[in-house]
């Protein structure tokens, strides 16, 4: 599979582009390679779905915020589109773009697309939006999830047509069963023949003369299925996965809609997302800072032991190499960053303030002034460091 372009670059327009001028560019390479200029030209009519696909991330602000952080993986849920059941954002037919995009064209085009090879139009279920939401560890190592969804299914009884038997049906009488009708329009390009669906029969070409008795002429009713999805590691809050085919079923034995998997981040108590990077705040006793020591933190993996060197001051970063999270385009793992605190007592009794005030005047703590006193862009750089 081809890999693919920048919507930016297909568009021909800057990253900060506004509204206007995206929907001016898209218009641009519609009208350029549309179908009807281009008879027989698949080259041109792929580039008239790519513009189309582009100008729907682009001109939509959350598809392009997403976009625009995760690139087409913020699209597709996954590098490469469909392991694991996902499809990529592409898959667009000349009716989808035509039904969705063609009012951008003040009417020129109508809205419907018949193919080359002549066949009816297609009804389409409507998609679902679901929120799932992972804990750090799930997003770690990608997980499985089976979730029951309220939607609507093909009838049981006449198999999604809406007929009650194959002799139920009747031919269209607005289109003759064609499932479209075409009409003629002048356009700054001349004289220019369109079709759209018929409005009849919704582009099947066919009217039901009986219907089901179950559904009563829908296709479609009410019920519940188990989706299994397929989540790949280091998905992140706000991606959207799309399962194909498992939205709302159509109406007369249509193509089901698609699922749209939102990924909700579960908050952790001890480690904070950051990219692919993990934080953990450490707090140590003062002994352990000063004499050094073994402690233990916690990874999104379980826990792990690491070594606090003596004389380790509050602020110091410590990095656990590969201990974050995966890049869900497969281009390595995050690092866990341990940042150590130092846990002060509230109080002392009698002894322990007669000890600190031994310590207190010993040459080696009495430098520590020094760093109390330490320009605080300097203390800034060394946390960072």
């Amino acid at each position: 599979m081809a890999e693919k372009r920048d919507y930016y670059e297909v568009l021909g327009v800057q990253k900060n582009a506004n509204a206007d001028e995206i929907k001016k560019a898209y218009r641009k390479a519609a009208i350029k390679y549309h179908p009807d200029k281009n008879p027989g030209d698949k080259e041109a009519e792929e580039k008239f779905k790519e513009a189309a696909e582009a100008y729907d991330v682009l001109s939509n602000p959350d598809k392009r915020a997403r976009y625009d952080q995760f690139g087409h993986a913020g699209m597709s849920g996954a590098a490469g589109g469909g392991a694991g059941g996902f499809e990529g954002f592409g898959g667009f037919s000349m009716e989808d773009i035509f039904s969705q995009f063609g009012d951008i064209f003040g009417g020129h085009f109508g809205g419907g697309f018949r193919s080359s090879g002549g066949g009816h139009r297609v009804n389409r279920g409507s998609d679902i939006r679901i929120k799932v939401r992972l804990t750090l560890a799930e997003i770690a190592a990608g997980v499985t999830k089976k979730l029951k969804i309220n939607k609507t299914v093909a009838c049981d009884q006449c198999g999604g047509t809406g007929a009650r038997d194959s002799n139920s049906y009747a031919t269209c009488s607005t289109c003759n069963g064609t499932g479209y009708v075409t009409r003629v329009e002048s356009t700054f390009f001349g004289r220019m023949q369109t079709q759209s669906p018929c409005p009849t029969c919704g582009g099947t070409g066919k009217t039901i003369s009986n219907p089901c008795d179950k559904c009563h002429g829908e296709g479609t009713l009410r019920g519940q299925e188990v989706v299994e999805i397929k989540i790949p590691a280091g998905v992140g809050e706000g991606m959207a996965l799309t399962v194909s085919g498992k939205g709302n079923a159509a109406p007369h034995g249509g193509v089901n809609g698609d699922l749209l998997v939102i990924i909700e981040e579960e908050p952790n108590p001890e480690l904070i997302r950051d990219g692919n990077d993990l934080i953990h705040n450490l707090n140590i006793t003062v002994p352990t800072a000063l004499l050094g020591g073994t402690v233990e933190v916690p990874t999104v993996d379980g826990r792990a032991k690491i070594k606090i060197a003596p004389g380790t001051h509050a602020g110091k970063v410590l990095r656990l190499g590969g201990k974050g999270l995966p890049d869900v385009n497969g281009y390595g793992r995050g690092d866990e960053l341990v940042v150590v605190d130092i846990t002060i007592p509230s109080k002392l009794n009698a002894e322990e303030k007669r000890l600190i005030e031994q310590l207190a005047g010993q040459p080696d703590f009495q430098k520590a002034e020094s760093v109390k006193n330490q320009n605080i862009f300097e203390r800034m750089k060394s946390f960072f460091r």
